[in-house]
Formats: structure tokens, C-alpha cells, sequence
């Protein structure tokens, strides 16, 4: 069976042709990814691609079949999939990425809410939910059931270990606003926790964060999930923050902060150890716990890598073109501290090109996974490329 998905973003729309042949080793199924840059008279890139005039008019040909237009408003993050098969009766599919992030959220929360109750000392748990219950897009938690559910796994397996990110990233967050690090007011577009309860509380809510995580993977997984698997995640989580993980990257960057010699290469370092480094965990986290093979979980390593970098570009965009409203935390801090960004080593232009580009890679390698189980991930990749804040 031959059948077509389409996913549309706010730039570009992006047709996959889905064979039932193996076209890459060890994958589930495949399909080629080919983008129209252009919804309306689009435009074919297929040198890129390496694909032929034969193979596209082989893929139109198959996919004759109506499909449905959909319009996408500038703003919009809303990824559609639409899978049209060759049956009589067969029924189009449409998957909403808000929807989907929603309901992850709503889950997620409902989770973090149910790991951490408020119990005693108070005010150091007070302080661990103030800002893991802050809200903030789940975006960690969301690639790492995404990414379970992408090889055959499900949320349950994986939400233990979603959570685990998501405490871990709010850490990481409390520590940054210090100011011994960032010297922050505002988070999420409220008062930072050292504000709140006072940098000795905000210090230790955050410490107690990173040490929980372990804990609620190993003693929170499902039975069900082959314990050197969950070894492998716990392994892979420590790796994540120490020395060549958030740790480093946060040394770093702080050490290259009014440093004029700092270069594209420097940088890009700095935001692989600390900012990629995280996502690329809670992907791999959710292959090794979904039963992922070892292609499959270096394919989504890489994905999650340009997705990193993609979030810290379209960060450090954001910092220099939003105000301190729309962010929700304190704009053009970059500037003030002298840090090296992408669009100033690159220039605004240059550095929403790389972005792009970033976005693209990215969507490449999950090219040899069903599309309809890829689309959070795909959508993912949309939305950190046009997120507002």
C-alpha cells in the first residue's frame, strides 16, 4: 500500500510518498520527504534530495487521490498530517500539533503535580513547585514521549522519564536566573525563585530537583520496561549534566561572556552542552524506553541535535526583536552581558537562515519513520522555528 501524508507549517508545506518497500535499512517503513518551499504554485528543491523528475511523477501519480488544502496563517504552528489511502473508503487523518502539545501538557502537569506533592519542609517544596508547576511548553517531556511512541512504545513507559527532563530543565533554570549566574527577575513572566524564596531556598529547590529525577526514573518505570534499559537512560541522563553536558556548557558560556575572540565554533559548543544536550536526552531516553534500535536512536540523536541548536538560534533571535512582555523574562540580556550570539557573530539575517536550515536537517532524519507517528516530532521541529517566546 502506497498512501500520502502532508504536513504544513507557516512557511512551507512538506509531502511524503510512503512506500511499503525497505528503502533504509532497519527502518519500520519509508518514505521520501520532499518540500514544496512555496503552498501556493510551489516550487520542487530536488537536487537536494537527490531525487528524480521520474520518482516525483512515479509519487503524483500514486498520489492522485484528492487531497485536502489547508490554509496556514503566518503565525500559525499548527502542523496538519494528512494520510489518503487507496482504499474506496478510505478516510483522511488530520493531526493537530496544538492539540497535541495541549494534551501532553495537560498530562505532564497532572504528572509533576502527583511526583512532588507539598509536603514537608514546606518552603523547599514550595519552591521545587513554584517553578516546575509554572508552566512553561513542555517542549522536553514532549520529544521524549514523542520519541517512545515514534519506535512502538507509549506514554506511560515514557512518562516517568519526561517528567524526569522537565524537572531536570527546571533546575536548570532556578540556578541560571542566580545572580551568581544570569542575575534574572523574571521567569515565564514571573518573579524567579531566588526572588520568591530567597537564593539559599532557590539553590537547594534546585539541587533537590536534579537528585528526584533519578530517583522517579528508577523507582516510577513501568515493570514492564527490561531494566538495563532504564540503566541506559539513568546513564545517559548523568552523562546529560555533568562536565560535558548542562555543567560544561553553563562554565562556558559564563567564562565567555565580554569575550571578543569568541568565534561561531566556540559558540556553537556552548549551546550543544547547554541546550542541546538536554533535548537530545529526552529523545534518546524515549527510543531506549519504546525498544528503539541502535539506527533508530542515532537518526533521532541527530534530529534532536539540530533541534537544540535550532531552539538556542531562535532564542538568541528572539532576545535582540521581542521585548521583556512578549518573552516573558527579561529581553536583550545578551546584550547587556556582552554574550556571544548566533545573530551577532552571524548577523539577524544569517542567523534566521541558519535556523532554517537547522529546521530542515532535522525533519531529514526522521525520513525512514512512519510519517503519521513522526508528526510530533516533525511538528516539534515547526513549532521551535516560529515559536514567539
Amino acid at each position: 500500500m502506497t498512501y500520502m501524508a502532508m504536513t504544513a507549517s507557516s512557511q512551507s508545506l512538506h509531502f511524503f510518498t510512503v512506500a511499503s518497500s525497505q528503502e533504509c535499512t532497519g527502518a519500520r517503513s519509508s518514505f521520501k520527504l520532499i518540500p514544496f518551499k512555496n503552498c501556493h504554485g510551489a516550487n520542487l528543491n530536488l537536487a537536494s534530495l537527490g531525487a528524480s523528475n521520474g520518482e516525483i511523477a512515479c509519487h503524483l501519480k500514486v498520489g492522485s487521490l484528492a487531497y485536502r488544502k489547508y490554509s496556514v496563517s503566518p503565525r500559525s504552528t499548527k502542523t496538519l498530517v494528512q494520510l489518503v489511502t487507496e482504499k474506496e473508503n478510505g478516510k483522511a487523518v488530520a493531526f493537530d500539533f496544538n492539540e497535541y502539545m495541549q494534551s501532553k501538557g495537560v498530562a505532564v502537569n497532572k504528572a509533576l503535580d502527583k511526583a512532588i506533592p507539598l509536603e514537608y519542609p514546606e518552603k523547599l517544596h514550595e519552591s521545587m513547585r513554584y517553578s516546575l508547576l509554572a508552566g512553561g511548553k513542555r517542549v522536553r517531556p514532549a520529544l521524549c514521549i514523542a520519541a517512545c511512541e515514534l519506535v512502538g512504545g507509549t506514554q506511560d513507559l515514557a512518562m516517568p522519564t519526561a517528567c524526569a527532563m522537565e524537572m531536570i530543565h527546571t533546575m536548570s533554570l532556578i540556578h541560571d536566573d542566580l545572580p551568581c549566574m544570569d542575575n534574572d527577575d523574571f521567569r515565564r513572566g514571573k518573579p524567579t525563585n531566588h526572588k520568591v524564596f530567597g537564593e539559599n531556598t532557590a539553590v537547594l529547590a534546585g539541587d533537590a530537583l536534579l537528585s528526584f529525577a533519578f530517583e522517579h526514573i528508577a523507582v516510577a518505570t513501568s515493570k514492564t520496561v527490561p531494566s538495563d534499559r532504564i540503566l541506559r537512560v539513568i546513564s545517559e541522563l548523568g552523562k546529560t549534566i555533568g562536565s560535558q553536558g548542562l555543567v560544561g556548557g553553563q562554565v562556558a558560556d559564563i567564562s565567555c561572556e565580554g569575550d571578543s575572540s569568541v568565534d561561531l565554533k566556540t559558540l556553537e559548543w556552548i549551546h550543544i552542552h547547554k541546550t542541546s544536550v538536554l533535548l537530545e536526552c529526552s529523545v534518546v531516553s524515549g527510543g531506549i524506553l519504546g525498544g528503539a534500535t541502535e539506527e533508530e536512536i542515532e537518526r533521532i540523536k541527530r534530529y534532536a541535535r539540530c533541534v537544540g541548536l535550532l531552539f538556542q538560534v531562535v532564542d538568541d533571535i528572539l532576545d535582540v526583536t521581542k521585548s521583556s512582555e512578549e518573552l516573558g523574562k527579561t529581553a536583550g540580556k545578551d546584550l547587556l552581558t556582552d554574550k556571544a550570539t548566533y545573530p551577532k557573530l552571524m548577523g539577524l539575517e544569517k542567523a534566521k537562515e541558519f535556523a532554517a536550515e537547522l529546521a530542515s536537517r532535522a525533519k531529514k532524519e526522521l525520513s525512514c519513520f512512519n510519517p503519521l507517528k513522526a508528526a510530533p516530532l516533525l511538528g516539534l521541529a515547526d513549532y521551535i522555528a516560529f515559536r514567539q517566546n
